[in-house]
Formats: structure tokens, C-alpha cells, sequence
């Protein structure tokens, strides 16, 4: 079976796409094997959310679009699992934001770097960093530490989705403003960001991109705003709430 081939009317029809976007992503030679692994994970996660996005979790995505639209050099880090999943919607958030992408990989190779900015270019993409490598993250030793000087390394503000905890709190420490997207609150990923949004990437990517245009006109002050009200902590703590407490869907 593959994506085109899962009935729309299935109670679970966005798992089961997701799902098949990976596998067709480990077969191009996009996503690593271990991130099947990291999907599965995350899906378990979505789950108990009742896979949907919070009112907590678009209020992050609100602050986040109003952050990156504050932002001087905000850059979008994509990894295997977010080409996969939404190469276009990345694209298109970029786009919005007036973003640079870049790909940062924790099991890195060229012939994978070059793969994944080949398929966002393929999306739309006009330009893609990472496959230069002249940066490094302070206090990283392995290749996921490894960024372009004039992309992460020059930038102040940084989306990292679906991130591991070691890079997330090695950029933060080297004073970037992190958007984490994340579907476990527990992580260290999104308890190291300025601003955790808890959703599914399916999900948040889009959100953000609808949030950014929304605020396209806005003033710098009411963009500080938005930001400056918005409390990671509290976000953070809905999501844990809403895990213990939530209802949950029909299993397949």
C-alpha cells in the first residue's frame, strides 16, 4: 500500500500517510532507518494528545510566527524525518518568514545532505544551506554539531523540529532563540526552546506558516507582544495535561 492508496475516510488517515512519507523517505534515501524509530515514537505521543493541535500548542505556533517575523536571520534546520514529512510546508513557512533553510543531520553523510536539498529544491526551495559545513555548534563533537558559519551559525533565531536534546541545548547555550517542535513536553528538545510548540509537524509547520501571514502587517510592538505574553512553561504543562487527562483515539 502506499500514501495515494489509504482510503481518506480512514479514522486514522493522517497516522497512516505520515507513516508511508517515511518509509518512501527512508526508500530515496532521505530519512535514516532510525528514524523510523523516532517517528514511531512520536506518533505513540500524538496519540496520547488525541492527535490534535491544542489551544496551547497554537498559541505557541502564534509566538513563533511573531518570533521569526521579529527575527534579523532566522533559519528552518531540517532533518531526514521533516523532509519527508513536509518539504513543501517548510518551504513554505521559509518563504514566509524570509528564512533560510538548512539541512543538519545527526547521522550525516554527503550523499544524504545533498539528497534531502535536492528534494526541498524539488518542493520549491531556491536556496538551500548545509552542504558547506564551515560552522560548528560550540560544545557539539559529532557530525550534528556541524552548520554553515553564514546560516545557523550566523543566525539568532532557530526552528528545530523533531531535534535531539544534545543539539537543542548546545544552540541554546550558544545564545540562539530555539523553536522546538516537539510531541513529547518531557524532552529536553523543547524544554531547552524559547518557545515549544507540542504537535505533530504535519500540523505545527502549517499553523505557523497561517499565523505568519496572518501577522504580515503587523507592528514590531504588537509582535513583541505576542511573544513577551506567550509562557513556554505553561505550554509545556497543558501538554502534560492534556496526556494524563486526554481521550484518545480509536486504535488501528
Amino acid at each position: 500500500m502506499t500514501e495515494t492508496d489509504v482510503p481518506e475516510d480512514h479514522p486514522r488517515y493522517a497516522s497512516l500517510v505520515t507513516r508511508h512519507r517515511i518509509e518512501a523517505g527512508v526508500d530515496a534515501g532521505i530519512t535514516s532507518r532510525q528514524g523510523l524509530i523516532a517517528q514511531g515514537r512520536g506518533e505513540a505521543f500524538d496519540y496520547l494528545l488525541g492527535e490534535r493541535t491544542l489551544p496551547s500548542a497554537d498559541a505557541a505556533e502564534r509566538a513563533a510566527a511573531a518570533r521569526l517575523l521579529l527575527a534579523d536571520h532566522p533559519v528552518i534546520s531540517v532533518n531526514g524525518n521533516v523532509a519527508a514529512l513536509v518539504p513543501e510546508e517548510t518551504v513554505a513557512l521559509a518563504e514566509a518568514v524570509d528564512a533560510d533553510l538548512e539541512v543538519n543531520l545527526f547521522n550525516r553523510t554527503e550523499e544524504r545532505m545533498k539528497a534531502i536539498a535536492d528534494h526541498l529544491r524539488e518542493h520549491g526551495a531556491e536556496s538551500v544551506k548545509g552542504l558547506t559545513g564551515d560552522g560548528e555548534i560550540p560544545g557539539l563533537d559529532h557530525a550534528r554539531g556541524i552548520v554553515d558559519a553564514d546560516g545557523i551559525g550566523a543566525a539568532d533565531v532557530v526552528v528545530v523540529p523533531l531535534e535531539d536534546g544534545d543539539r537543542a541545548e548546545a544552540l541554546a547555550a550558544a545564545g540562539k532563540t530555539e523553536i522546538v517542535i516537539d510531541l513529547n513536553p518531557g524532552s529536553r528538545s523543547p524544554r531547552a526552546a524559547a518557545i515549544p510548540i507540542i504537535d505533530n509537524v504535519i500540523r505545527a509547520v502549517p499553523s505557523v506558516t497561517a499565523h505568519a501571514r496572518d501577522l504580515a502587517n503587523a507592528s514590531p510592538a504588537e509582535l513583541r507582544s505576542i511573544v513577551d505574553s506567550f509562557d513556554p512553561e505553561a505550554a509545556l504543562s497543558a501538554a502534560e495535561a492534556a496526556i494524563r487527562e486526554g481521550e484518545f483515539g480509536t486504535d488501528e
